[in-house]
């Protein structure tokens, strides 16, 4: 095609173009889902007669190619094989295409950079299903070019030919594209050897439809078949190229067609017919350029007067008929194609049997070799499991002594971890410590008519020691991690003392005995429920009993300089002496946790759950993170017993039911005659709280349960002073 030089003419093809909003389309390698984005790009973005820039990122390294007169370097041959079958089908479509070539080894990185210097206004890509660029590292880059593209750039990611993630633009391009001019005058010359400065990392090719020459040099070829041998002899068969699939629009032609200027062929006339024929299809390349000064010799008179109805007739049946021919040409080529690759297949077949039954011939002589190599392998195997049976049994007693010197040793320092135990308990023992003579004088020899009790630590005996009638409680020989509890138990109650927390009177650290004081009413779990035919407690003394209890709580989590958490706070560890005055009991199980910090938040220490069921803080049975509200648990629970006297599975859910059916006099233990319904309701309330599933929803034990239970104490003892009087 020959250059414009009628400036009002280029002026109006600018205009044109700026009207438009600059297209990219990415493209790769071997990739369907290019062709559905071009093909989509054509049919709802692009208009005829419009230019679009197919743009590809080169990660194998810098392409090499001409500069052209515009400064940017043009992709080299092997890159231009890869934009011809996208040009053919801008050329069937009328529509113009820009080749772009970006060497960069980061995709993304190269895409995002090319949409901001080049003002890229549209981008469209390939979804990453089918990948775009899927081989890519990684699978969803055109998300990532979509999350990275400027502002002004709405990106399309196309995928089975429909819209699958759209990004809109939020602004207009800042800047006009340095690739408008070069698309305002596609007659540009193609290329140049000069050494213009070339735009950073990307390389830019006009492309008019297809190149001139190839169009033309198509035209003058007599036979379509006649170079398809001779091509494929004398360098890489156009047959070998990349085709688009059958299922785009792009499947008219073989993209392996060979582009005349891309080989360097210059455009062959072999008469004057093909003159006009090459005219004609420059008038169908270009339908709206018929101001063209190149061409007065044809269209003198377009500038003053509009063309006759016939010569527009003629001109339009012309196109029609150079069309119906290159489309005839191209499937000749395809066809061609065809028929090489199937050649092709064929001989790649035949070479593939000769070369299996060469390997056959050579098996079947490897078998031979291989069966007589065996034979000394199976000899040299049986040698070898001889040696290895006589090694396996030196082995197997060396293990066996191994084996009986490690029982030993075990046995020997779990001795040694027992007497220094013992060693560690009467070091630190800081009660009275009591002899095992001492200890059967007592209990007479630990007969059973002085048993007063069991637990899962062992039986409880009552006895004389000093003249003072204690309790004796024996450690069980099978009971679990008894040395350890009683261990704990003599460190806590030998430091610590309170009206409301048993006194240990002493210890046989030799024989895990503890000597308490004695509790004459027994456990606050046999009076509730009148074991042994006891009477029942007053409410009175229910009330001062939850505060005494609440009060030796607060006492224990209050210690310094850490505070000690029970862990088994229930009826059964709480003793009432003779004047049902209560005293907490059983600290084997208790541990340290570090003190509350700001805000009262307390840090919890992880540990195995301890307890007993019913009464276990069920966050701290879930997770093992300890606290001192996993007391508060438990006293909620036990609190609720006091004054129903009912066992304590799901006693929380028959409580919260009565209260809100109104029902709860019902719950209260029956033997006590004249509860204060409406001061025991608000007991009950309280206690539920403390009986929360989430520890964060109980109450404070100090600033909120303390006091209610002091209020109910003085109720208490001001109802039974009024009855002495």
């Amino acid at each position: 095609m020959g250059k414009y030089s009628d400036p009002g003419f280029t002026m109006a093809i600018a205009g044109t173009e700026a009207a438009y909003p600059l297209v990219a389309i990415a493209i790769d390698n071997h990739n369907k889902t290019s062709q559905i984005a071009l093909k989509w790009a054509v049919e709802h973005l692009v208009k005829r007669g419009q230019t679009l820039v197919l743009v590809h990122v080169n990660t194998k390294g810098t392409s090499t190619g001409l500069v052209d007169a515009s400064g940017y370097k043009q992709p080299d041959a092997q890159l231009r094989e890869l934009f011809l079958p996208y040009r053919c089908f801008c050329t069937r479509k009328d529509v113009y295409c820009k080749d772009v070539v970006i060497d960069e080894g980061d995709v993304v990185r190269g895409l995002t950079e090319f949409i901001a210097s080049a003002s890229i206004e549209i981008m469209v890509l390939g979804s990453p299903s089918r990948g775009v660029l899927r081989r890519f590292k990684n699978s969803d880059l055109p998300i990532s070019v979509s999350k990275g593209a400027s502002d002004f750039c709405t990106v399309y990611i196309i995928g089975k030919e429909k819209v699958s993630n759209v990004r809109n633009a939020i602004r207009a391009a800042p800047t006009v594209s340095p690739l408008r001019p070069l698309m305002s005058n596609p007659s540009a010359p193609k290329a140049e050897a000069t050494g213009g400065a070339v735009p950073p990392k990307w390389t830019a090719q006009k492309a008019d439809h297809v190149s001139e020459s190839a169009l033309q040099h198509e035209t003058s070829i007599k036979s379509p078949f006649a170079r398809v041998n001779s091509n494929c002899s004398s360098r890489k068969s156009f047959c070998d190229f990349p085709t688009f699939s059958d299922s785009t629009d792009i499947s008219f032609v073989s993209s392996g067609r060979p582009s005349m200027d891309r080989y360097g062929f210059q455009p062959r006339l072999s008469n004057g017919s093909e003159s006009n024929l090459d005219h004609s299809f420059e008038m169908m390349r270009t339908p709206h350029r018929f101001s063209s000064s190149n061409e007065q010799s044809n269209f003198s008179q377009s500038s003053t007067a509009s063309y006759s109805s016939q010569n527009m007739d003629d001109v339009e049946s012309e196109i029609r008929r150079l069309r119906m021919e290159l489309r005839q040409t191209m499937d000749m080529y395809s066809t061609a194609c065809r028929e090489a690759l199937d050649a092709k297949q064929k001989l790649t077949d035949l070479e593939r049997r000769k070369i299996e039954e060469q390997q056959k011939l050579y098996e079947a002589r490897s078998h031979e070799e291989a069966a007589v190599q065996m034979m000394e392998e199976e000899k040299e195997k049986a040698r070898a499991a001889v040696e290895a049976a006589e090694k396996s049994n030196r082995l197997a007693e060396l293990e066996a002594k191994k084996r009986l010197s490690a029982e030993l040793k075990a046995l020997k320092e779990a001795e040694e971890k027992k007497k220094m135990m013992v060693e560690s308990v009467h070091n630190d023992l800081r009660c009275r410590k009591y002899t095992i003579n001492e200890i059967e004088l007592a209990t007479d020899n630990f007969n059973m008519n002085h048993k007063i009790g069991e637990g899962g630590y062992g039986p409880v005996f009552k006895g004389y020691l000093d003249h003072t009638l204690v309790a004796i409680k024996v450690l069980r020989p099978d009971a679990t991690q008894g040395r350890s509890q009683f261990q704990q138990e003599v460190e806590v109650l030998s430091c610590i003392r309170h009206p409301n927390m048993v006194i240990l009177m002493g210890a046989c650290p030799e024989y895990g005995c503890l000597v308490y004081e004695y509790m004459a009413s027994g456990s606050l779990d046999d009076r509730l429920f009148r074991r042994g035919g006891t009477p029942t407690i007053p409410w009175q003394h229910r009330f001062r009993i939850a505060a005494e209890i609440a009060t030796g709580l607060l006492f224990l989590h209050q210690t310094k300089p850490e505070p000690l958490v029970h862990r088994d706070l229930k009826p059964a560890n709480i003793l009432l002496d003779g004047n049902y005055v209560s005293k907490i009991s059983d600290v084997g199980l208790a541990r340290l946790v570090p003190s509350t910090v700001a805000d009262d938040v307390t840090q919890y220490r992880m540990t195995s759950t301890a307890g007993t069921f019913c009464y276990i803080d069920p966050e701290y049975q879930q997770t093992g993170m300890l606290g001192v509200k996993s007391d508060i648990y438990s006293l909620g629970v036990m609190l609720l017993q006091i004054i129903t006297a009912r066992p304590p599975m799901g006693l929380t859910h028959t409580v919260s039911r009565a209260i809100e059916n109104g029902k709860f006099v019902e719950v209260l233990d029956p033997e006590v005659h004249n509860w204060p319904v409406e001061a025991a309701q608000h007991y009950a309330e309280m206690a539920l709280r403390c009986a929360e599933m989430r520890r964060k929803d109980r109450p404070d034990l100090a600033t909120d349960v303390l006091p209610e239970l002091h209020r109910l104490r003085l109720l208490g003892e001001g109802s039974l002073q009024s009855s002495w009087r």
